[in-house]
């Protein structure tokens, strides 16, 4: 969601939230937390555990500013997890309540528990503290932001708000899209019995073409169709007005996306690079089927009306193009005494740059390889074996045999949007081969690993 003046209400946030739990996690476990276990302190040591808090968070943000989350975007203005992460640190001190309020949960936490910040086991607890401050700052600095921006009123309950009807009209997007398998609750939504694709699905564009009667009707929903009441139907007075005030919501909807329609092209150029690299296709294939057809008249051949020329066969197969990549022999055997080292070793500049470009075309961060090649554990007996194949290969290997989510992959294998492995699409354009190509190649590794396998699990002789 984009809003004037805002900067976490997006996509990003995620990440971010993330980076500053994991980083506060690490700073709290040093600082001298004095205050917090004695209670009946003036405020100034308070403040200065705040300074100490920021300026250690800061340095440990900076530190991990060149890691794949660090990198990953954090919103459609340009900025990074890192550096939003480091803006949203510094403004504790602008917003001293929101500190205040995090030491005085810790002080009623240690009340009940003791220093439990020392506990390992209470990293869960401790990070929940910090994901509700920074969660409350955020929408207060957004709020202020967006009240510089646009000269209206806005508070941090009011952001709240408009990201609840972008959640909502997402939702709504998302049943429509899938209307066969959700029948009930569209025909709920749209009050109305649904028997073939509803026009609504079409009409409905972006959130400026959602209507606030399908937001309620479809908080009304989900107590059915999803075990619990939606936001306007709870017990919390946060949305009880907004309930019967579909004209306050329709207002929110509309101004939501106006300003994406209008903020939306101004910072990048995909649509239309996308059309001209699909023209640019078209017009390849046009004139080399004219010449083509010029060559076969220039020889004495005639055309049949319904004939069509098939395509150009390429001198060297896929394969053997990949195969002569790192000059090897794609028969030999390697697996014997492979030394994996190679594998963690730097590239040449030329390939690096090469493989930035492919991994920013592909929305990942620019130097994904480069940071998931290094976090690769250059001893394991998996790496020996498959030290003969690319990187790409073994990350299909692993998502096909351990799925695209797993807590043992290195946060640098996995991409920050989704925090799983690349899709097969993404590896195969990181490694410069096709789908079926990568498909094979990764069965085939899969083959070598259970080869292995049985050979270590053989009786001696």
């Amino acid at each position: 969601m984009r809003l004037p003046g805002t900067r976490y209400q997006e996509h990003g946030w995620e990440q971010v939230r993330k980076l500053l739990g994991l980083c506060s996690l690490q700073v709290l476990r040093r600082l001298d937390l004095a205050p917090v276990q004695d209670p009946v302190q003036p405020d100034a040591p308070v403040d200065a555990l705040r300074d100490a808090y920021v300026e250690a968070l800061a340095a440990s943000l900076r530190a991990h500013a060149r890691t794949a989350r660090g990198e990953a975007d954090g919103n459609s203005y340009g900025e990074t997890v890192a550096e939003l992460a480091l803006a949203l640190a510094f403004e504790l001190q602008a917003y001293p309540p929101f500190w205040e309020a995090f030491v005085a949960t810790l002080v009623a936490e240690h009340g009940r528990s003791g220093a439990f910040w020392l506990d390992p086991g209470a990293d869960g607890v401790l990070r929940k503290k910090v994901n509700d401050m920074y969660a409350g700052l955020r929408d207060r600095v957004d709020a202020d932001n967006y009240i510089a921006a646009t000269g209206r009123d806005c508070s941090p309950n009011r952001m709240y708000t408009y990201r609840m009807l972008d959640t909502a009209y997402r939702d709504i997007a998302r049943l429509f899209a899938d209307w066969h398998a959700h029948r009930a609750q569209v025909g709920a939504i749209l009050g109305r019995a649904i028997e073939a694709m509803p026009i609504e699905a079409r009409q409905m564009k972006s959130i400026a073409g959602c209507k606030a009667e399908w937001i309620i009707a479809w908080s009304a929903s989900l107590e059915q169709h999803g075990g619990a009441p939606g936001p306007l139907h709870t017990r919390s007075k946060r949305f009880a007005s907004l309930k019967n005030s579909p004209d306050k919501i329709a207002a929110m909807l509309v101004e939501i996306g106006d300003y994406e329609e209008l903020s939306s092209n101004l910072d990048h150029a995909e649509g239309w690079q996308g059309e001209a690299g699909a023209a640019a296709a078209w017009l390849e294939d046009y004139w080399r089927v004219v010449g083509d057809s010029e060559a076969h008249e220039a020889g004495g051949g005639t055309f049949d009306d319904d004939r069509i020329l098939p395509a150009r066969v390429p001198d060297q197969t896929e394969e053997e193009l990949a195969a002569g990549e790192w000059g090897q022999d794609q028969d030999q055997d390697l697996d014997a005494d492979c030394d994996p080292a190679w594998v963690t070793m730097p590239v040449d500049a030329a390939r690096q740059a090469a493989e930035r470009q492919v991994a920013v075309g592909l929305s990942l961060p620019p130097r994904y390889m480069e940071l998931a090649r290094s976090a690769q554990a250059s001893g394991s007996r998996l790496l020996r074996i498959l030290c003969a194949e690319s990187l790409p290969i073994r990350l299909a290997v692993y998502q096909k045999l351990l799925g695209a989510a797993d807590d043992t992959y290195p946060d640098a294998w996995c991409d920050p949007a989704t925090g799983e492995l690349p899709t097969l699409a993404q590896l195969a354009a990181l490694d410069g081969i096709s789908m079926p190509t990568l498909r094979k190649r990764r069965d085939q590794a899969i083959d070598k690993l259970r080869a292995a396998k049985s050979h270590d699990a053989a009786p001696a002789p």
